[in-house]
């Protein structure tokens, strides 16, 4: 029998999947196809619409060596797992002659743990364990969600937290699951045959497609410990958020409660001289931090390094003492000592990191309200990392609807460790970059309007102006609204203004949860949702329930960010243009994200309005521009509320 041609395979996925196969999903798979052939690596931009996910899957269980495909985003993987994959894999099978078997593999502690659940968690306070269901009232939220995770231990297949409806808050999940450093092996536990966890991994081993998250794919590749199964392929998909996800992996932070909590978990398992040198340290640290200021360090003060080394000490030698005493009086001992090791551990390897001190590090103060002073350290740049762990062994694939940044790949290329497009040289990966366009035809479905008249903002300060313009634009809307807020305080403060203002609802992220206010939003079509940063990557609602997409500013980052200004003062300081490489990099990223809200499906109509005239005026506004749709470009503020006042007629008429 003749081997399947790829359009042959990819006509019968679009089927049983019910879509329509389109020219940008066929040119994907083709490009996925070649770059697996070749063994190079590929950047492929594919807008909402395209059916991206088959356009990677076909062609990789075509080939039929493992592939890992990591996503950013819960939603998508689950899209993959419970409907892309299955369905898939049902219309090849025919032409393939094989059934490629599939499966999701995360972190530990996404998974019940059994251990946990029927022998208790350690206890800070006293030795030995205690049981939380019968700790905790029936009648509290915290108590009524453990006695429902024990009836779900007894039902679940997976184990894993996100098959779990509804959710439960963190501090329940903490009670019954554990991290990799805290887990007692498999082969040590009176539970390791019936693991969720280690069943996962297990069935990944198995499988011929792994779907993962990028923050295994980051621990995967900075700890040295392989988590993932040996595989050919990587596909990288919503590979816009891989660098900030890594980052967040290699990020280390010392708070004084974290501290304290590693001395009380110790404390009972060591002798009394080390517990009291880790005691003393921890003191010594939390005066230090009752002073801190929020701030980029760029050098460790000497009262700092010395806290620090004491904590490193005295961590180092509680960790060798938990390695050799034996308290047989503890309750479950092992337990409750692998618990004390990691915490310790954790304190040790962030002292140390921070006290050596790493020109490729940045070290900063933050202080929050509630939980007060933390320290961090985050590495000034993953690219060296990414080119070395994840280029090196497999064909890579990235994809998003949102890499191609001022016209081209380079930008997202360099955050990834890759060279220009076309450079070769020893040891540079070979890459390519394909824009296989949108199903979509944004000049005639989309307005991009910038509101040039307004002035310029301001750090801080009312911007009264632009609320007049946001309130005659939501008019003309009849509501309709996505309002996309550089921060908390803007959209706090355009909520409460516009609620005075319109007879039209207003909801406002953190009223509720994020899936309630999009179901509100979508559900209305009056309704306006205004939010920050998840609302600019996370909302789909197609339709004309909104049709009016607003930009309060640039969403450049903040001056005073630690990491971002490091980050652009080493561009700089190595002949780079810092702001373009980092700051506008940053800003026409998540611009492209906010305006790919707007048209989500061939039927939508309306209006991108960005309330900074710094996108018509400013030099680099032509870079953002050219990151964003190719939707019609205005700054007439009447032509925009005429075509508004008609879009939201049309609606009306088609309800």
């Amino acid at each position: 029998m003749t081997k399947p041609s790829l359009p042959e395979l990819l006509h019968a996925a679009v089927a049983a999947v019910g879509g329509t196969e389109r020219p940008g999903q066929v040119a994907m798979a083709e490009a996925v196809a070649q770059a697996v052939d070749d063994g190079t690596h590929l950047l492929v931009q594919a807008g909402t619409g395209t059916g991206k996910s088959l356009g990677y899957l076909v062609p990789a269980l075509a080939h039929g060596d493992r592939v890992v495909v990591a996503t950013a985003t819960l939603a998508l993987q689950r899209q993959l797992v419970e409907r892309d994959l299955p369905r898939t894999v049902d219309a090849l099978h025919p032409l393939l002659r094989r059934r490629p078997e599939f499966a999701m593999l995360k972190g530990r502690s996404n998974y019940l743990c059994l251990h946990r659940i029927h022998e208790g968690v350690p206890q800070e306070e006293e030795d030995g364990l205690f049981d939380p269901f019968e700790a905790a009232a029936p009648t509290s939220k915290l108590g009524q969600d453990l006695l429902r995770l024990r009836d779900w231990s007894d039902e679940t297949e997976t184990g894993d937290r996100d098959d779990l409806t509804p959710g439960v808050s963190d501090r329940a999940w903490g009670q019954v699951s554990v991290s990799s450093r805290e887990c007692l092996g498999a082969t040590k536990c009176a539970y390791g045959a019936e693991c969720f966890a280690e069943a996962a991994r297990e069935r990944a081993k198995l499988a011929e497609v792994v779907v993962t998250n990028h923050a295994l794919l980051a621990i995967d590749a900075i700890e040295g410990a392989p988590v993932l199964p040996q595989h050919e392929m990587l596909i990288v998909d919503e590979a816009h958020e891989l660098v900030s996800r890594v980052t967040g992996v290699a990020t280390g932070e010392l708070t004084p409660g974290q501290v304290n909590r590693a001395v009380r978990r110790a404390a009972k398992l060591v002798d009394e001289k080390a517990a009291d040198q880790l005691q003393t340290a921890a003191e010594g640290f939390e005066k230090l931090m009752e002073l801190a200021l929020p701030g980029r360090l760029q050098e460790v003060p000497e009262d700092l390094a010395y806290a620090l080394m004491a904590l490193r000490d005295a961590a180092r030698t509680v960790i060798t003492a938990l390695g050799g005493n034996r308290d047989r009086s503890a309750q479950d001992e092992d337990a409750v000592r692998k618990q004390a090791m990691a915490a310790v551990e954790n304190v040790h390897a962030v002292a140390e990191r921070i006290a050596n001190g790493s020109e490729y590090d940045v070290v900063w103060y933050e202080r929050h309200d509630r939980f007060g002073a933390s320290l961090r350290v985050a590495p000034l740049s993953v690219s060296g990392l990414l080119r070395e762990k994840l280029f090196a062994d497999r064909s890579v694939v990235l994809t998003s609807a949102t890499l191609k940044l001022g016209g081209g790949f380079n930008g997202v290329g360099a955050s990834l460790g890759l060279a220009p497009e076309g450079v070769e040289g020893e040891d540079l990966p070979v890459w390519k970059g394909i824009d296989v366009g949108s199903p979509f035809d944004y000049p005639k479905q989309g307005i991009l309007y910038v509101a040039r008249h307004l002035a310029t903002p301001g750090r801080e300060g009312s911007r009264t102006d632009m609320m007049d313009e946001l309130a005659e634009l939501i008019e003309a809307a009849g509501g309709r609204t996505l309002g996309l807020f550089s921060s908390m305080r803007a959209a706090q403060a355009a909520a409460e203004e516009l609620r005075g203002r319109l007879d039209k609802p207003v909801l406002l992220q953190g009223e509720d949860t994020l899936g309630e206010l999009i179901k509100a939003f979508a559900a209305d079509a009056e309704t306006c949702l205004f939010g920050t940063l998840s609302l600019w990557q996370g909302v789909d609602v197609p339709g004309p329930n909104c049709q009016l997409v607003v930009m309060d500013r640039i969403p450049f980052p903040r001056p005073d960010d630690p990491l971002m200004s490091a980050r652009q003062k080493a561009v700089e300081e190595a002949g780079g243009n810092g702001f373009m490489a980092v700051a506008a990099t940053h800003a026409a990223l998540l611009m492209a994200q906010g305006a790919g809200r707007l048209v989500r499906a061939t039927g939508d109509r309306g209006v991108v309005a960005v309330l900074d005239p710094r996108l018509a005026n400013a030099r680099y506004g032509s870079f953002l521009r050219a990151s964003l749709p190719d939707f019609w470009y205005t700054t007439d503020r009447n032509q925009v509320r005429r075509s508004l006042a008609a879009i939201d007629q049309a609606a009306k008429a088609g309800a």
